[in-house]
């Protein structure tokens, strides 16, 4: 690792870079989409053609017209944001690939899933294992399962498990029937299990409540497989940065890497969290995952709801625009795509939105096409004043620094 300077490393130690992935919103099938099944899928267009109305102002004027052309996403205004596609080289297209690929961590293979749902044996041990019994065992939506299955929960007491076409193994439980604490230690002795030939990326714990139909609460958690090697978060912290995990992030690595984490209820939520961490930021990366795009409208076919929680982040951007100091960055991405008017519940594969600002360039740089997501990582690290090449990626920093704006 490279020796920085004291006056780099001052300035470097009061940066800080705000990562805000918005789950699930691609923006156009990849080259390879076609072995996935997902042929002409694409979110962001297919949310806009189902919102007559929907305009994006904000983004726009990031550059997200200039990467995925719309009548609706141009803007006679400049562009103050720099702009490009990110392309998953992993494969797979769930919210571990994407979200390992864009800190540094590329996969050669996917992880397995259980397309005819996990093998009796498995279900078995793991029955014996935390002495409950389970019902299901298929390839579900969840609020489908939750409302066919919960009943019979609720009456014997033996747990719901569904996978989906992702690495996933979910269980769900009503937090009357299993209070969360119980709940959750079943869930860490099913990741447990869940290792070598059965090995999935997370193990989802969903508890509801309520009366049928039932409602999931925000007391989600997942326990993600350890990244096999160092992340952007690590790398990070171990140099003494402070590392913000909001949302699911720290789950998704495991809480590895993140010197703080904090748990969110919904997009709105996450949105104050994003804006309080950043105002008391001197310095670091605060990495943000709005999920509500992926677990509440993607992944329900809600191409109108999907709409409206876009617009939401797009009204709230000014806001913490007008906020960031003259040397700090946002950068916006994507870690896969979830077409709400695609055929199915699942992912799809796409590319992703990079739209990347700060106060302190003129914008409207274009980033091109990045091949790997790891670009972003390597990106991070660089405005950190560390060797992009201690991550898989090419750092895009310099092409954010073509034109400064001089009024700073």
């Amino acid at each position: 690792m490279i020796k920085l300077t004291r006056e780099h490393r001052r300035y470097c130690v009061n940066t800080t870079v705000v990562l805000i992935v918005l789950d699930s919103v691609g923006i156009g099938e990849l080259p390879d989409a076609a072995e996935y099944g997902d042929t002409g899928s694409n979110t962001l267009l297919h949310v806009l053609e189902a919102n007559a109305k929907l305009m994006l102002p904000n983004l726009t004027r990031l550059g997200l017209g200039q990467i995925a052309p719309h009548p609706r996403l141009s803007s006679s205004d400049g562009v103050i944001g720099a702009f490009g596609r990110g392309m998953t080289r992993s494969p797979g297209k769930d919210t571990i690939t994407g979200h390992w690929e864009m800190a540094g961590i590329m996969l050669n293979t996917p992880f397995k899933t259980f397309p005819a749902g996990f093998p009796p044996e498995v279900i078995a041990e793991l029955s014996r294992r935390t002495g409950k019994k389970f019902i299901g065992n298929i390839v579900a939506s969840g609020t489908d399962i939750i409302r066919d299955l919960g009943p019979q929960h609720v009456s014997s007491g033996a747990l719901i498990v569904y996978t989906s076409a992702d690495s996933v193994m979910q269980i769900a439980a009503h937090e009357d029937i299993l209070p969360l604490p119980e709940f959750y230690a079943v869930c860490q002795v099913a990741r447990d299990l869940m290792q070598g030939d059965v090995n999935v990326a997370r193990i989802i714990a969903r508890p509801f409540t309520g009366e049928w139909p039932y409602t999931r609460t925000p007391n989600r958690k997942d326990y993600a497989v350890l990244p096999p090697s160092k992340t952007m978060l690590d790398i990070l912290s171990d140099e003494g940065f402070t590392v913000t995990g909001i949302g699911k992030v720290c789950d998704i690595y495991s809480g590895r890497g993140a010197t703080h984490c904090l748990k969110t209820k919904h997009n709105a939520d996450g949105m104050v969290q994003i804006m309080n961490t950043y105002m008391g930021s001197q310095g670091g990366l605060v990495f943000a995952n709005l999920v509500d795009y992926d677990m509440l409208y993607g992944h329900r076919n809600d191409s109108v709801g999907y709409g409206h929680a876009l617009k939401e982040f797009d009204e709230w951007l000014p806001l913490f625009l007008g906020s960031m100091r003259p040397k700090d960055y946002l950068i916006i991405v994507a870690d896969h795509g979830c077409d709400p008017a695609y055929p199915g519940t699942d992912h799809t594969r796409e590319y992703v939105p990079i739209l990347a600002y700060s106060p302190q360039y003129l914008g409207g740089a274009a980033l091109g096409d990045r091949t790997t997501l790891s670009d972003i990582g390597s990106t991070i690290i660089d405005i950190f004043g560390l060797q992009p090449s201690l991550l898989s990626g090419t750092s895009f920093k310099q092409i954010l620094e073509t034109e400064h704006n001089e009024s700073l």
